[in-house]
C-alpha cells in the first residue's frame, strides 16, 4: 500500500501514534510511536525475566558460566529489535537458547508472542513444539531451581499465556483490518454509485434537450420551407413566418445553452421521446400525488407566466418529482408542501417540504437508500446553473430546496 488511505486520512493526528505500524501501513513498514513504546517495553521485560532467570540458576553454573548466559541471553534479547520483520527466525533462535541460557528465557516469551501475531500457523504449530522440547531440557540442566515438573508447568504455563495473548491481538487485528476494507470497498461502491447517477443524469438530460431542440429545429424547417415554396406570399405572411422562425430560433439557441457541458454517449442508442413535462404538467403530478393518498398542498406564484425557459421549468418540474417521490417512499403519512416563487435573484425557488405527523421521525430518516436520485437532481440543478439543499430543518420537516437562475 504506497498511499494512505481514505480511512488511514480521516485519523486524526493524535489517533495516528496510537495505533500500530501495521495498521497504518504495510507490514513490515515504519514503526510508528506506539510501536517505540511497546519495542522498549517489551525489551525490558526481556531482560528483567532474563536477570531473574540467572538469578536461579547460579547455583549450577559457575562464574564463568554464569557471565557467559547474560552475555548470550543479552544477544537474544537484541534480536527483538527485528522481531517484526523475521518473526520466525527470531523466536526459533530464541526458544532453542533459552533451553540452555537462562537470560534468554524472557525473550524466548516475546518472540512466542510476537511469532503467535505474525507467524504463518504452520510454522506457529512447529514453534510451539520447539517451545515444548526446550522446557523440558531446562529443568534438566539446572535441577537445583526445584523438580523437574515444576519447571516444566511452569515453563508451559508461561508459553501458554504467550500463545494466547498473541492469538488474541493476532485476531483482533485482522478483525480491524476487514473492517477497514470493508469501509474502504463501501466508500468506492458509493463513489461509483454517485458517478454513475451524476453520468445517467447528464444522458437523461442529454435525451430530453435533443427532443426538444428536434421540435424547434423541425418547426424552423416548415417555416422556412413555406418561404421557400411560397415566392408569391404577401408580405404580412412573409412577416409572419420570419416571426416564427426568429422566436423558435431564439428558443431553440436558449435550450442548446442549457445542454452545453453535458456529456453524451453518442453510442447508445437512444429511444424517441415525447417533450419532457415543465411547470404546464405540474398541476396534473400534483392530482395524480393526491389520487395516490398523499396529503400535498401548492402554493403557485401566479406573477409566473408564460414567459418561463422550458429548460428551467423541466428541472422545476424534476424537483418537485423528485420531492414528491421521497415523501411517498420514506414518509406517506408526511403532508407535504410544494411551494414555487420567484424571488428578486432573480431565481425562480422551487420548495418541497415533508411535514411529519407528531411522534414520527423527520422524513428521509427512516429507509435508507443509496441516494442516487438526490445525486442525479443535484446535477441536473448544477448543470442548470442553480444549487439544491436537501436535509431536516430545525423543526424536523425535511425540505428540498431548489434555486434556478431565471431572468424574466
Amino acid at each position: 500500500m504506497t498511499e494512505p488511505s481514505a480511512q488511514q486520512a480521516s485519523l486524526a493526528g493524535w489517533q495516528r501514534p496510537l495505533l500500530p505500524g501495521e495498521l497504518l501501513e504495510a507490514p513490515g513498514g515504519k514503526r510508528s510511536a506506539r510501536d517505540w513504546v511497546v519495542d522498549v517495553v517489551l525489551f525490558g521485560v526481556a531482560v528483567i525475566v532474563g536477570v531473574l532467570g540467572v538469578t536461579s540458576i547460579t547455583a549450577d553454573r559457575s562464574d564463568a558460566g554464569v557471565v557467559i548466559d547474560v552475555v548470550v541471553g543479552t544477544a537474544v534479547c537484541a534480536t527483538l529489535w527485528v522481531r517484526r520483520r523475521y518473526p520466525v527466525e527470531v523466536a526459533v533462535v530464541a526458544v532453542v537458547a533459552s533451553a540452555f541460557f537462562a537470560m534468554a528465557g524472557g525473550a524466548a516469551l516475546v518472540a512466542v508472542f510476537n511469532a503467535a501475531i505474525r507467524a504463518s500457523r504452520r510454522a506457529l504449530v512447529a514453534l510451539v513444539a520447539l517451545a515444548l522440547v526446550s522446557g523440558a531440557i531446562f529443568p534438566l540442566l539446572y535441577p537445583s531451581s526445584g523438580r523437574w515438573w515444576e519447571q516444566f508447568l511452569f515453563g508451559l504455563l508461561l508459553i501458554a499465556v504467550a500463545l494466547g495473548w498473541g492469538l488474541f491481538t493476532r485476531a483482533r487485528r485482522e478483525v480491524i483490518r476487514s473492517l477497514r476494507e470493508r469501509a474502504e470497498r463501501l466508500e468506492s461502491e458509493q463513489r461509483l454509485r454517485v458517478q454513475q447517477a451524476q453520468e445517467a443524469e447528464r444522458r437523461r438530460i442529454a435525451r430530453e434537450m435533443h427532443d426538444v431542440l428536434a421540435h424547434r429545429l423541425s418547426l424552423l424547417s416548415v417555416h422556412a420551407g413555406a418561404l421557400e415554396f411560397r415566392p408569391d406570399a404577401t408580405p404580412e405572411e412573409v412577416a409572419e413566418a420570419a416571426g416564427v422562425i426568429r422566436a423558435t430560433a431564439q428558443t431553440a439557441l436558449q435550450e442548446l445553452r442549457d445542454v452545453i457541458g453535458v456529456l453524451r454517449d453518442e453510442t447508445e442508442e437512444r429511444a424517441v421521446q415525447p417533450p419532457q413535462p415543465t411547470l404546464a404538467q405540474l398541476p396534473t403530478l400534483i392530482e395524480e400525488s393526491r389520487e395516490a393518498g398523499m396529503n400535498i398542498r401548492l402554493d403557485l406564484d401566479a406573477s409566473i407566466d408564460d414567459q418561463l425557459p422550458q429548460g428551467v421549468g423541466r428541472t422545476a418540474y424534476r424537483v418537485v418529482q423528485e420531492g414528491l417521490t421521497n415523501a411517498r417512499k420514506h414518509a406517506p403519512a408526511a403532508a407535504v408542501e410544494v411551494s414555487i416563487s420567484k424571488d428578486d435573484g432573480p431565481s425562480l425557488v422551487v420548495a418541497v417540504v415533508s411535514r411529519s405527523p407528531v411522534g414520527v421521525p423527520a422524513a428521509g430518516a427512516q429507509v435508507e437508500g443509496s441516494g442516487s436520485g438526490l445525486v442525479g437532481l443535484a446535477e441536473r440543478v448544477s448543470l442548470a446553473g442553480g444549487e439544491l439543499k436537501h436535509g431536516p430543518n430545525e423543526d424536523g420537516d425535511f425540505v428540498l430546496r431548489a434555486r434556478l437562475p431565471w431572468t424574466p
